[in-house]
């Protein structure tokens, strides 16, 4: 189904007319109809909002599907008013069980997408720490994962520096905090700074050099995928490390 059906604008108008509609149509049974099994019905149609659409849209189903329900199902008909208490019990119940759902909907959306993520995320590290195993140039683990960090903190490139470290940029913490000059930035709301940022690599206390990111502006990354990218410089020091090659030459990307 298209993004923007189910998570733009169309998604919120659909959400709030459903209810109108489905009322509607079940209005001509009115008299024949408990009003329990009315509200039974407006969940159905609140759940299938919240699932398909997103949290603000299954709240605001839920809001409708009372007022509607309200509004055409509780005495006297025709008036936002309920005289039952009966009535109102079912118009709050059907409110509240709506946004609870609406609420689970958006959180196992959320999980999923973890769930996915992190499996790209751990097949990245598995490939770099077989090319790390087998490769016999450590250029070929620094290839890779100077390619692997363009894509997964969305970066417009990115160079390898061997030796000394020149300069005070910003810095990617291991922890995947961001330090940049004496404050640690926050990352999460204003994204990664729009200066190069460095990510050191070490290997039992050696330093190497150092993976050069140069961000792209407006780039949220999550700190799982910060995480990530330390491991990955992890693996490259280590295979630096092993091999104890030169580290004098400059690679750029």
């Amino acid at each position: 189904m298209p993004h923007y059906f189910t998570r733009g604008p169309l998604a919120i108008l659909a959400a709030l007319a459903a209810p109108l509609a489905v009322c509607a149509v079940l209005l001509p049974f009115r008299s024949d109809l408990a009003n329990t099994h009315v509200a039974l019905v407006l969940v159905v149609v609140v759940v299938a909002a919240a699932v398909l659409g997103h949290r603000l849209a299954g709240a605001l189903s839920a809001a409708s599907a009372a007022l509607w329900f309200d509004f055409f199902f509780t005495r006297p008909y025709e008036h936002f008013s309920i005289t039952k208490s009966a009535d109102v019990v079912t118009a709050v119940l059907l409110l509240v069980v709506g946004l609870v759902v609406s609420q689970l909907a958006a959180r196992t959306r959320r999980l999923q997408v973890v769930a996915i993520t992190d499996a790209d995320y751990l097949a990245q590290i598995h490939q770099t720490a077989g090319i790390a195993g087998s490769a016999t140039s450590p250029a070929t683990v620094i290839d890779t994962v100077r390619a692997q960090l363009v894509g997964l903190l969305r970066l417009r490139g990115c160079r390898f520096e061997y030796g000394m470290l020149l300069g005070h940029p910003a810095r990617l913490e291991p922890d995947g905090s961001v330090v940049q000059g004496r404050r640690i930035r926050d990352v999460d709301r204003l994204g990664l700074p729009d200066e190069e940022v460095e990510l050191r690599v070490f290997s039992h206390g050696h330093f190497y050099g150092r993976f050069m990111l140069d961000p792209a502006p407006g780039a949220l990354v999550s700190l799982e995928a910060r995480l990530v990218a330390v491991t990955l410089a992890g693996a490259a020091g280590a295979a630096l490390d092993t091999a104890q090659g030169p580290r004098t030459q400059a690679e750029s990307g």
